[in-house]
């Protein structure tokens, strides 16, 4: 019986589409790209216009034989591959490899993959966009003449192993600026006076604002106890300004890609690549009871906040029936995208309104679950009515004195979008709530003991991830798609390590840069690269010549890339000795910095391969045998406890134990932690959860 072929990415996709096709149609899996230039080569032809040479990747050979001995069957073949630069690109191999004229109507796209989603992309194939395939060659081509031709360099000047890229190299470099940042920020002493004052009855803390009607900026400890005895020797306090006010807050857009992975990384915890792993399963299918496989959610690499009628209309209408009309806008919230968004697809949301987390938890993994929910969450509030907050604010001044102090608070007053959803920050700062009272002008006040407080300035925050995304996407660094293999690739490489959620440059990592900074300053360039970004994007959305923009770059590279063969000379990175000896061979061995931080190697590699963990031991001894407790580091980098006779006990806890046992139930005690760094201990047994506040207070969980 003849049948029509689909092509698509991934199996777990073939499995889902073909569930939706039917018998008529057989669908295969590329398992990504089939052809790229060759690893052990350049690949690229510079003198004759810059021409990549393509290879059938290994391992796709036998995949390659299938999908043309299906093909030879096949009334019809469509090229179903992801709607993006990679997957046109990928279709293009495909559609060359199997002999289809790209001009053809053979390209169908699937921006969810659901029944209905299905059928309406079988219904408008099209030709091969040539524009974005260009676009793809173009970038690639590029990023292997900077990584093939600097790479090198690196290898024979600082050590093997090592990479630059056009978008690594500016990631590196500005966690790398942040840190020498840190180290040459000079703290700046200042105080803050605040004081409790009673209005009727009614407590209200209010901060020193001005003295002698000058702005009341207080470096020293002399100059806070003048103003001390100047705020005490007043006598005549009073309530001299009262303005009440509305805030409205509204909804954040739905999800694009780097503000899901930022989001993802500061509620969930998730790094780049993790969410980009788990987003992915959802958008390819996930077998839910009761329907079988469907995608979850719609397609997952995207700059654009735009969402598609129909979406508005179905949220709308769940919204007006779950939450009722006041939560209701008149007209849909519309959000603008970034000025360089290429707005190609829409963004990102679940495929069905009608598919709440709840109701599909059972057929989802935890991880999978806490990511849907997230996503469903922030689009049904981003079509929801702005919060309202109540807000006041008050000036308590001794005019004999001149010592002027302010009050403010915020009370909410309508909910709005917040019952689902609110916006995450790096800087981990919240609105706080506070009583408002009823305040009128000229109320006599009596002052309290008034406080002076000694502070100093911070220098700026270490990058997580979250923070470097963001950095990087509003400075038109990357695309989208770049950020998670960005990440991991300079964690690999050794450039930079993550420590309590910050990322934090390695020596190598520094020595990297400047080398960089030093002779290839446009590389790293943040203005440049933002640049390049955007001549890159020109070929795709106005058919620039990708070989004309190649050579343009290429000919000042390459006498760049001459000169700084020439005088960059050998640097010598020496590894840190340990007083640990080696086990197999007896030197002493030496720390290394792998993609989890330092580990002890042998420094007689490779004629030695030993390698070592670094442990640290806890205070608290292992509840099963009394041994020491080690933290140690999972397979995929995450942290967790145990003892130290493992494998003869098997005791392992993601949470580090306590010294002392539960004071309720006598159970063991772990330490919790929240965002906001507070700590308390909690006891594991389920039935217990008795909670011992750092700080000594206790309560129950």
């Amino acid at each position: 019986m003849a049948y029509k072929l689909v092509i698509v990415e991934s199996p777990a996709k073939a499995r889902t589409i073909g569930r939706f096709l039917g018998k008529t149609f057989r669908v295969e899996a590329s398992n990504g790209h089939v052809r790229d230039l060759p690893k052990s080569q350049l690949g690229v032809d510079v003198d004759n216009n810059f021409e990549p040479k393509y290879i059938t990747i290994r391992g796709r050979g036998e995949i390659l034989d299938k999908i043309r001995k299906d093909a030879r069957g096949a009334s019809k073949i469509l090229l179903a591959t992801d709607p993006d630069r990679e997957g046109e690109a990928i279709s293009w191999h495909l559609a060359n490899v199997l002999g289809i004229n790209p001009g053809d109507a053979c390209r169908v796209e699937f921006h969810e993959i659901t029944g209905k989603a299905v059928a309406a992309a079988m219904k408008d194939a099209r030709p091969i966009n040539m524009r974005l395939v260009d676009a793809q060659q173009a970038r690639r081509v590029l990023d292997r003449l900077v990584g093939y031709k600097i790479s090198p360099l690196l290898w024979a000047k600082v050590k093997r192993g090592l990479s630059a890229g056009r978008v690594q190299s500016v990631a590196t470099r500005m966690i790398c600026d942040r840190e020498r940042e840190i180290d040459e920020f000079e703290q700046v002493e200042y105080w803050t006076i605040a004081a409790m004052f009673d209005c009727e009855g009614v407590n209200l803390q209010a901060r020193l604002a001005a003295l002698g009607g000058q702005k009341a900026d207080i470096d020293s400890v002399e100059q806070a106890e003048a103003a001390l005895a100047r705020i005490r020797a007043g006598c005549d306090y009073a309530l001299r300004s009262v303005k009440w006010g509305e805030r409205r807050k509204h909804p954040a857009a739905p999800f694009t890609t780097s503000n899901m992975q930022q989001e993802a990384s500061r509620k969930l915890g998730f790094t780049a690549q993790k969410t980009m792993q788990i987003a992915q399963q959802l958008y390819e299918g996930i077998d839910i009871e009761g329907e079988g496989t469907q995608g979850l959610i719609s397609y997952i690499r995207t700059d654009s906040t735009r969402v598609s009628d129909e979406a508005i209309t179905s949220v709308r209408e769940m919204i007006l029936e779950r939450y009722g009309e006041v939560y209701l806008p008149e007209s849909p919230n519309v959000y603008k995208s970034r000025k360089s968004a290429q707005d190609a697809h829409e963004a990102i949301r679940p495929t069905g309104i009608s598919r709440r987390p709840e109701t599909v938890k059972s057929s989802l993994t935890r991880d999978q679950m806490r990511l849907y929910k997230l996503v469903y969450d922030r689009f049904v509030s981003s079509q929801m009515t702005s919060a309202l907050y109540d807000t006041l604010s008050a000036e308590i001044s001794d005019q004999e004195r001149d010592c002027l102090f302010q009050f403010s608070g915020m009370r909410k007053r309508f909910a709005g979008f917040t019952v689902v959803y609110e916006e995450s920050r790096d800087d981990e700062s919240e609105d706080v709530e506070s009583l408002l009272p009823d305040l009128k002008e000229g109320t006599p006040v009596a002052i309290g003991e008034p406080e002076a407080a000694q502070h100093f300035t911070e220098p700026p925050p270490r990058y997580t991830e979250a923070a470097l995304v963001r950095a990087l996407e509003e400075q038109g660094i990357g695309r989208p798609s770049t950020y998670a293999p960005t990440i991991s690739t300079i964690l690999g490489r050794g450039y930079i390590v993550r420590e309590s959620k910050r990322l934090f440059p390695t020596e190598l990592g520094l020595i990297v840069t400047d080398m960089m900074k030093r002779h290839f300053a446009d590389i790293v360039d943040i203005e440049f690269t933002a640049g390049m970004e955007l001549r890159l994007d020109e070929v795709e959305e106005h058919g620039a010549n990708w070989r004309e923009v190649i050579s343009d770059f290429y000919g000042p590279f390459e006498t760049t890339l001459a000169e700084a063969e020439r005088v960059i000379e050998k640097v010598e990175v020496v590894d840190e000795v340990s007083d640990v000896v080696c086990d197999k061979c007896g030197a002493m061995m030496v720390y290394k910095m792998g993609r989890f931080g330092k580990f002890l190697a042998c420094p007689r590699f490779p004629e030695c391969r030993n390698t070592k963990a670094i442990l640290k031991e806890i205070e608290a001894p292992c509840p099963k045998c009394g041994a020491k407790l080690l933290e140690r580091i999972s397979r995929r980098g995450r942290k967790f406890y145990g003892c130290q006779k493992y494998p003869d006990c098997d005791f392992t806890s993601w949470d580090m134990p306590v010294t002392g046992a539960c004071p309720e139930c006598g159970g063991m005690m772990v330490r919790k932690h929240n965002r906001k760094g507070e700590a308390w201990n909690l006891c594991v047994n389920q039935t217990c959860r008795h909670r011992i506040d750092v700080t000594g207070a206790e309560g129950e969980d």
